[in-house]
């Protein structure tokens, strides 16, 4: 159940630096960020110190009531100051860039040059940022051993003009929510206690004797840091253009976020956040009860054969919305595929260097390997006397699967029901031996949700109320 009091607000924004702040020691405003401290540094007299928090919003999730909203996370304002947002011409992505220092910029991921004749109104700035961490160096490094083990079947032209040279810094906007919920489950879980072979030779089957046992849990839940895209276009997974690679670098430690300054943009790119707290809020609640049901896993190691909730419940107590500004450093390749470009990425966390990316492949070479793994494969099966022998048949078609998930990742995605922090407390379980069940032919028991994963599936559904609402 959701609360209904009226949301308060916090203002974040009370005495946030423009990037015009000065050096507590020498007066200086050329102030930019050193990644390998984290701290903001005078690049005058290189003294260095320590970034603001963001005062106001909740620490103690626990003790969270009701619904508390950063003011960087209210409802999109278009505006139109030093940060502005440029559209790039050639791909169609939107890059803020700070014109108090520059009047041009790179698209980070097509990499053309963006003029301020493109500007655009730019919408809200963050609540908090997330300090590069990593330096470029050390991203180039990576970057370049994750492309060098998928070079045998990358396209021969992305080998030729591979360079990270051209990787670049870019703060991406997501929306982090702290949640304080009670969260209830009841249903039926099955424990395995033997199993066994019936019939002979081809009608050999197994089954199964096991314990069913009625299933009660109940338990507070925080999750601190739920985070989600807050822009549409990565929201909007493609496989074409490979999105997912965004979101599968996550999580961030959202936890060491520092109150917005400008002065952390110099030397990155950005993008603007376009969609709103109630766009958001149905993936939200779906991913928090994902938490709640993969946290509820934890106390039902027993039921091996799985359990099967029929009644599932989380409600929330408090909730707290803040808009972040994250790092990620990106390489980007577009590859022209007749009369389709398609955009290839490699995104490394910068701060906590989890890494994923797709690399276009030449495929070609990879069916012609395949094909040849298919040929050794049937005449194995020709000269092998072995029962399962036509599993040698898939061999070719198994190979080339692994290859191309290997190189494109498309199904690479962030775990957000086992990677977002979480805490349970005030458990009370009760397991109920009801009876015991024998000859089961199914290795689980029916109707088995207890790993069911929702949050994912969700995004299609708020991508098309989005579209549908602009």
């Amino acid at each position: 159940m959701e609360m209904q009091d009226e949301p308060k607000i916090v203002e974040t924004d009370i005495g946030a630096k423009d990037g015009q702040n000065k050096c507590p020691k020498c007066g200086s405003t050329d102030i930019s960020l050193n990644a390998k401290t984290g701290l903001l540094r005078c690049n005058f007299c290189r003294h260095e110190f320590e970034p603001e928090k963001v005062q106001g919003l909740e620490t103690d999730i626990s003790q969270l009531e009701g619904e508390i909203i950063g003011s960087g996370t209210q409802d999109i304002v278009e505006d139109s100051q030093n940060v502005i947002t440029l559209k790039c011409s050639s791909c169609g992505a939107e890059v803020v860039i700070d014109t108090s220092e520059s009047t041009q910029a790179r698209c980070h991921w097509c990499r053309n040059t963006l003029s301020i004749n493109q500007q655009i109104p730019n919408g809200a700035i963050p609540d908090v940022v997330l300090p590069f961490q990593v330096t470029k160096s050390e991203a180039k490094e990576q970057i370049e051993t994750f492309v060098k083990k998928r070079k045998f079947y990358a396209h021969p032209k992305f080998v030729q003009e591979f360079t990270t040279d051209n990787i670049m810094g870019v703060y991406l906007p997501y929306i982090a929510v702290d949640i304080n919920s009670h969260a209830s489950f009841k249903g039926r879980g099955e424990h395995e206690v033997r199993r066994y072979t019936r019939g002979s030779k081809e009608n050999r089957r197994v089954y199964y004797d096991a314990d069913l046992y009625d299933v009660e849990r109940e338990f507070d839940l925080t999750i601190e840091g739920l985070t989600v895209e807050s822009s549409s276009d990565k929201l909007n997974r493609n496989a074409n253009n490979t999105n997912n690679v965004i979101n599968a670098i996550m999580p961030f430690d959202t936890e060491n976020c520092v109150k917005y300054n400008a002065n952390y943009l110099k030397g990155y790119t950005s993008e603007k956040r376009d969609m709103n707290i109630e766009e958001l809020r149905p993936l939200v609640d779906t991913q928090s009860k994902d938490i709640a049901r993969f946290a509820a896993n934890d106390t039902l190691k027993q039921y091996d054969r799985g359990v099967n909730w029929s009644k599932e419940s989380l409600e929330i107590k408090g909730k707290q919305w803040k808009t972040a500004y994250l790092p990620v450093w990106l390489y980007s390749y577009l590859q022209q595929k007749g009369d389709k470009k398609v955009l290839h990425y490699v995104a490394l966390n910068a701060r906590t260097r989890e890494i994923m990316g797709s690399v276009p492949i030449y495929t070609s070479k990879l069916l012609l390997i395949s094909c040849l793994i298919e040929v050794i494969a049937i005449i194995a099966t020709l000269l092998i006397d072995f029962k399962y022998d036509w599993l040698f048949l898939l061999a070719g078609f198994i190979y080339f699967f692994m290859m191309y998930m290997k190189y494109r990742n498309s199904n690479a995605r962030h775990h957000h029901e086992t990677e977002t922090k979480r805490n349970m407390y005030h458990m009370k379980k009760e397991d109920r031996l009801i009876r015991r069940e024998t000859g089961l032919s199914n290795a689980k028991i029916e109707g088995a949700n207890n790993t069911r994963v929702t949050g994912q599936n969700m995004e299609e559904t708020v991508m098309n109320a989005f579209t549908n609402f602009k």
